[in-house]
């Protein structure tokens, strides 16, 4: 095997790209600019070292904590949980949240093995024992996976009884799904069309 084949063995590894598709890029970075290979490679290379893990959400960051979590004009009575880091970027694009965030690092699936104690469950209970949090958002995506730890998350918060204050007082919610803006009713699944029903608004 050579370069080649062991740079296109690589790119065929990353989510969404299939053989033919790494092997289009190898070739496209070999007729294109050494320098771009060179900052390529040297970015990639540095990747590890200059990202972290935000030590308050979990988010990825250069800096810690993360510029959510160190900003002070932050909501910091509303938690926005979701499943990977880079669902935190696509949240802030929508510029409708102002809270903070919590990844879990991904779902609870017992078939392929990931129980609550492989995801950050135990630093969100850490958390909102704080009690500064009033409010929980679960932005987890509406799949079998997404619901289970949904529910289980749920049940964790109502369990916990404190009497005094935190946990007790903290209001799950979850993020609305159903039909997407310029949807159409005849193209819709049946999933999508009980969600819309459920979670219809009054107008």
């Amino acid at each position: 095997m050579n370069a080649l084949d062991r740079l296109t063995a690589l790119f065929s590894r990353l989510p969404g790209i299939g053989k033919k598709t790494a092997g289009r890029l190898v070739y496209h970075i070999l007729e294109g600019d050494p320098v771009y290979a060179r900052t390529l490679a040297d970015e990639l290379s540095g990747l590890h070292g200059a990202i972290r893990r935000c030590s308050a959400c979990g988010s990825f960051t250069e800096t810690d904590p993360c510029p959510v979590c160190a900003d002070p004009g932050r909501d910091r009575s509303i938690i926005c949980v979701v499943e990977r880091a880079q669902d935190v970027p696509v949240i802030e694009e929508s510029r409708e949240f102002r809270g903070l965030f919590h990844v879990l690092g991904g779902l609870i699936a017992p078939l392929e093995g990931i129980g609550p104690g492989n995801l950050a469950i135990g630093r969100l209970l850490e958390r909102l024992r704080g009690g500064e949090v009033r409010e929980l958002i679960l932005a987890l995506n509406p799949t079998v996976e997404g619901d289970t730890t949904a529910l289980y998350l749920q049940k964790l918060v109502e369990d916990m009884k404190d009497a005094e204050r935190g946990p007790a007082q903290v209001e799950v919610t979850r993020l609305a799904s159903g039909l997407p803006v310029g949807g159409d009713l005849e193209y819709a699944d049946r999933l999508t069309l009980s969600r819309s029903f459920r979670g219809r608004v009054k107008v």
